[in-house]
C-alpha cells in the first residue's frame, strides 16, 4: 500500500479534525494562531473552518484578549460525520463552471446522473464516518505540544 496520504472529502475536513483534536486535548480555549501552528495550516483558512464548526455548534468562539475557540461537544459524542457535514461545501450545484448550459440536454442529464451517484457515495461516506467519534481517533494517536505524533500508547517527549 502506498504510504502517501489519501485525501477523502474536502480539505477542510482534515484540518477540522486536526484542530478539534488539539482543542479536545487542550480542554480550554486556543487561539486560531496557536491551532494553525499545530495543524500546519494558514490561520485565515483555519478561521474559516472554525467558523463553520462554530455555526454547527461544534466549537465555541470567544472574541477578545482571552478569546479563541474551544470544543463545545465532548469528543466521545462528536462523530466524524458531524465534522464532515459541518465543513463540507456544496461544490456540485448542477451548473457548469461558467454558469451556463454547456452542452444541451444530454450533458444536463449526464450531470444529473453523476450528481445522483456522487450524492449516494457521499451519503455512504457520512454513514461510515458516523460510526467513529473524535475520541476514537484520538485514542489512535498522541499529539504532543511539540507537534510530534505517535501511536496512542506513546508519551510526549519532555
Amino acid at each position: 500500500m502506498n504510504s502517501r496520504s489519501i485525501q477523502v472529502g474536502p480539505a477542510k475536513f482534515g484540518i477540522a479534525v486536526h484542530a478539534l483534536i488539539w482543542l479536545a486535548q487542550s480542554g480550554g480555549f486556543l487561539t486560531s494562531a496557536s491551532i494553525a501552528g499545530q495543524v500546519n495550516s494558514h490561520a485565515t483558512f483555519l478561521r474559516r473552518v472554525l467558523a463553520l464548526l462554530s455555526q454547527s455548534g461544534i466549537v465555541e468562539a470567544r472574541e477578545g484578549r482571552d478569546g479563541g475557540y474551544c470544543l463545545k461537544k465532548a469528543a466521545d459524542k462528536l462523530t466524524l460525520a458531524d465534522i464532515y457535514v459541518a465543513v463540507k461545501s456544496d461544490e456540485c450545484s448542477g451548473e457548469s463552471a461558467d454558469g451556463g448550459n454547456c452542452g444541451g440536454e444530454a450533458i444536463m442529464l449526464l450531470d444529473q446522473a453523476l450528481n445522483a451517484i456522487m450524492a449516494m457515495a457521499e451519503q455512504q461516506t457520512i454513514d461510515l464516518l458516523a460510526t467513529y467519534t473524535l475520541s476514537d481517533l484520538m485514542s489512535k494517536v498522541s499529539l504532543c505540544p511539540s507537534g510530534q505524533i505517535g501511536n496512542g500508547d506513546m508519551k510526549c517527549p519532555s
